[in-house]
């Protein structure tokens, strides 16, 4: 996951934040035509049986036999536990090929940290509001394309700034749309490091558009693999060079200015919450580039559309999601992934699980009991829990904001070495510059958030714990205030603050982490984990997984997991030999980083 262009879990403490009716918009504008729809709720019942020794073919047959043929007994293909975007992603690519696929969320709106909730009349991404992978062309418009796959279209307001930098001795940066635009201002702020400036994007474009020329399956397939590699094999190959490297590496390849080399770390940062160092250059080159090459587009009505559409397409395409639906485990029969048990004691069973929680959760708590798979722990040696963050979600009086207003700004005001200390940097996002409709008349949503972790929350007593809340969110707000807009604190209307606890309540990830994060240097995306896991028909979807965190990244892990999964049950073609050989080098692999 990353600070702002994935998806920072910036949930409230009142549970009803989650459960407000969306609303619906009639604008017509952007470049992708509008398809919002009203949620709908639907009942869905499973039948429910104790879990027993017998196998699941067995459970399959007695339940048709008690149901008549299927219906409320039935084992499903897959059951997805969470509706992120990688679970909801990956279960409508399976719904598409035919699959009967059952998605079990907690809460009774889809999306996770993509969600929404509404409040005093306005309408709150829980995440972030920059969106990737949203366009109208190229193979990297994963959200478009999934969206698309279960007949749903979603109208989409253009962003002419992805970011507006603040940073150290006065340095201010627009990444504007346009790449030649952002170029120009980059060199007019360092005229001396033009080449250096064209190399290291220019090596960004590259790896875009090696990725952008391919159709993007499961790497853990090896008839597609192989097939991608004869017909696009320079292609791949420039893929497999930059796989094991980072973009500060690459950089400092084509920079010497300090000065600069910090404004990639920051780059860097708001993509993955590392320094350029750590970040793999895969994972860079994707937004770096996709923010130009299609642009940011934030969907009319906010980011909760997208889940929402997805889970209707789901529904539509036959399948089922089930809100309120808690999971606790995951049920084994002679080591294999069968289903879920839910907190209130229901089973639901498949031919495959799919997690959509973190690696850290499934294996820690969905498997509770159970031996860590070997490769879990070379996973946890590679990668710890990233922090998590301090959320603000904040409605103020217009007129507080200039007409100039940039819709996503990313402060850090003093010294370069505060960028990944807790607080340290400031990342502001207000979508009411793009889409008005989000807040009543007159009003602006602000969206602020900054690193912090779960232990600097813990201990406190409620009265303390709400002190605390107000006394760090009165900080950060005194330095936009400082930075950006002056009397600020006076113009605001609507406040709530949300911190690791939170994420931790709501979203149901470990210590409220955003994802993984390198002990050290990584060997750029070498060491990450794919979709299968060491237990038979278990999988993991979402920002644990390959390519790791960011939008894109995430819907690219639902579209490579859906791959996977939909060859091991006969859905797309594969090879038992050429399996175990692929799956064994990638864990091979796997183990150099």
């Amino acid at each position: 996951m990353n600070l702002c262009l994935h998806n920072p879990l910036t949930c409230v403490d009142r549970s009803s934040s989650f459960f407000s009716a969306s609303k619906t918009s009639n604008h017509k504008l952007g470049t992708l035509k509008l398809g919002f729809l009203k949620h709908r709720k639907k009942n869905h019942t499973v039948t429910v049986r104790s879990v027993s020794s017998t196998s699941v073919e067995e459970r399959t047959k007695k339940r048709d036999e008690r149901s008549g043929g299927g219906g409320e007994g039935q084992v499903y293909d897959a059951i997805v536990i969470g509706s992120g975007i990688g679970g909801l992603v990956a279960a409508t690519q399976l719904s598409v090929k035919e699959a009967k696929v059952l998605v079990l969320e907690k809460y009774l709106i889809p999306g996770g940290s993509s969600g929404y909730y509404e409040r005093d009349g306005y309408t709150f991404d829980v995440g972030s509001s920059v969106m990737f992978g949203f366009s109208d062309k190229g193979n990297l418009n994963l959200i478009t394309q999934a969206l698309k796959a279960v007949g749903r279209e979603m109208e989409v307001i253009p962003d002419p700034t992805t970011v507006h930098f603040h940073l150290p001795d006065d340095l201010s940066v627009q990444v504007h749309r346009g790449y030649d635009e952002f170029v120009n201002e980059l060199v007019s702020k360092f005229p001396h490091e033009k080449d250096g400036i064209l190399g290291f994007y220019g090596d960004c474009w590259k790896i875009f558009n090696s990725l952008n020329s391919l159709e993007l399956k499961s790497l853990e397939e090896p008839i597609y693999l192989f097939g991608q590699f004869f017909q696009k094999p320079l292609e791949c190959l420039t893929l497999a060079y930059y796989l094991p490297q980072n973009a500060g590496d690459i950089a400092r390849k084509y920079i010497k200015d300090p000065q600069l080399l910090s404004f990639i770390d920051a780059e860097c940062f708001i993509v993955s919450t590392v320094n350029a160092l750590q970040t793999p250059m895969i994972n860079a080159s994707m937004v770096l580039c996709d923010r130009h090459y299609g642009g940011i587009n934030y969907p009319v009505g906010g980011v909760g559309g997208i889940a929402r559409s997805l889970a209707e397409g789901l529904v539509d395409q036959g399948s089922e999601i089930l809100y309120k639906a808690n999971v606790k485990s995951i049920i084994l029969d002679d080591g294999k992934a069968v289903g879920v048990r839910l907190a209130d004691g229901r089973e639901f069973f498949a031919k495959t699980i799919i997690s959509n929680a973190t690696r850290w959760d499934t294996f820690g708590k969905l498997l509770k009991g159970e031996k860590l798979p070997k490769e879990e722990e070379n996973f946890q040696k590679v990668y710890v829990k990233a922090p998590s963050f301090l959320s603000i979600h904040m409605g103020v009086k217009a007129e507080v904001l200039p007409p100039d207003t940039d819709c996503h700004h990313f402060v850090l005001e003093d010294d370069w070495k505060n960028l990944e200390k807790p607080y340290g940097s400031i990342f502001l996002s207000i979508p009411t510059i793009l889409d008005p409709s989000l807040a009543p008349d007159g009003r602006h949503i602000l969206h602020i958030f900054t690193t912090s972790s779960i232990e600097d929350w813990e201990g406190l007593t409620p009265k303390e714990y709400e002190a605390k809340k107000e006394e760090v969110a009165a900080g950060i707000i005194q330095r936009l205030e400082k930075k950006l807009f002056p009397e600020l604190s006076s113009s605001i209307t609507f406040k709530e603050v949300g911190t690791p606890r939170t994420h931790r309540r709501y979203l149901a990830r470990d210590k409220g982490t955003y994802g993984p994060m390198p002990r050290g240097t990584p060997k750029g995306l070498l060491g990450m984990p794919f979709n299968t896991t060491a237990i038979d028909g278990l999988y993991c979807v979402g920002d644990s997984c390959f390519p790791g965190q960011g939008v894109i990244a995430v819907a690219f892990s639902g579209v490579m997991c859906a791959h996977r999964v939909a060859a091991d049950i006969g859905l797309e073609r594969k090879s038992k030999v050429l399996d175990a050989g692929l799956l064994g080098l990638l864990g091979w692999l796997r183990t150099l980083a």
